[in-house]
């Protein structure tokens, strides 16, 4: 082989195995895709926690919605020996195209937030509302079944447990907890619902709940009203409210409550001194075990991103029903 030859050979070769090397190292790290939320309420696997470090994986979309609700008599005791034909549906004012499965919901496990204002202006009846949310959970969470976490919020917010079923360490993460600051409220019900209830990875059906201890009011919050509730519909998750503001006299705080409660398919509680709070843990408690599920395929159903309300009423017409008020679909 002439050296002409010998040096037109080594050239290409080395060409091929630069060529090959770019191919296999990038020149820079390719990022990673930006997590998006659940998109909806109650639609099964359009993006869902995942439990390895990316915090969602895709799956197949289908187009179920499953709805939890409460029925009551017009003097607020539950009623739990419904059927199917006692209740009728509407998602975004059509009938559905076929129900699923309709049955009572007593003893799914529980996944409950215990969010706790812990600003300035509750710090009078901070004591006794730590003392009545550790009874609760003492009484509601079943070791081995259910799990619950405790977030409390001034001006940020501050996991002092996460999700456990051990009792002494949810009673410990209330009682550390020290009131002081402003209020970020928004900021704290959006966290507990996308960072918390929405990955929680789990093998089968739960209920998911959050219990909020508040005056209602905030001022601190970067998170807005809306965008706090939007959240805990993807989530799908239901607000309980109890108000600290005993005044007797309903503010904007308890306007906030109200609507992120009745929103959400949960319940607003005021009670007029502090002993009523006890009483508003007790009907929480009860209602988790006193609920329906229905799973159904709405009629018309377009994966175009916008919100879906939905009606459940009852052919009885003295019962009431308690649900939330709708969800978002998918976007294709």
């Amino acid at each position: 082989m002439s050296a002409h030859k010998a040096l037109i050979l080594l050239t290409a070769c080395a060409l091929v195995g630069t060529t090959t090397m770019q191919s296999q190292t990038p020149s820079s790290p390719v990022p990673s895709p930006t997590p998006v939320p659940t998109p909806l309420s109650g639609t099964v696997g359009v993006a869902t926690p995942g439990p390895d470090d990316s915090p969602y994986k895709f799956g197949v979309r289908t187009d179920l919605v499953n709805v939890i609700f409460t029925v009551t008599d017009k003097h607020g005791r539950f009623i739990k020996d419904l059927k199917q034909s006692d209740i009728k549906i509407l998602d975004n004012n059509l009938p559905p195209k076929q129900v699923m499965n309709f049955e009572a919901e007593t003893d799914l496990p529980l996944r409950v937030g215990l969010l706790i204002d812990a600003s300035n202006s509750i710090r009078d009846r901070f004591l006794f509302e730590q003392q009545a949310a550790t009874v609760f959970l003492q009484q509601i969470i079943r070791p081995k079944s259910d799990r619950a976490f405790i977030l409390a919020f001034d001006e940020v917010w501050d996991l002092t447990q996460d999700f456990t079923d051990d009792l002494d360490k949810l009673s410990k993460g209330i009682q550390v907890i020290r009131p002081g600051g402003g209020t970020a409220l928004w900021d704290a019900v959006y966290f507990a619902c996308r960072d918390k209830l929405m990955k929680e990875h789990e093998r089968g059906p739960v209920r998911k709940a959050i219990i909020l201890v508040s005056d209602g009011d905030d001022n601190q919050s970067r998170v807005l009203r809306q965008e706090a509730l939007d959240m805990a519909q993807r989530a799908e998750v239901i607000v309980y409210t109890i108000s600290t503001n005993l005044s007797n006299i309903q503010d904007q705080g308890d306007k906030n409550l109200k609507m992120l409660a009745e929103s959400t398919g949960g319940r607003a509680f005021f009670p007029f001194k502090l002993q009523d709070l006890e009483d508003a843990f007790h009907d929480i408690r009860e209602e988790l075990r006193s609920q329906y599920s229905v799973s159904y395929k709405p009629d018309q159903f377009i994966t175009n991103g916008q919100y879906r309300p939905i009606q459940i009423s009852m052919s009885e017409k003295k019962f009431r029903v308690r649900a939330k008020k709708g969800y978002y679909v998918p976007k294709q």
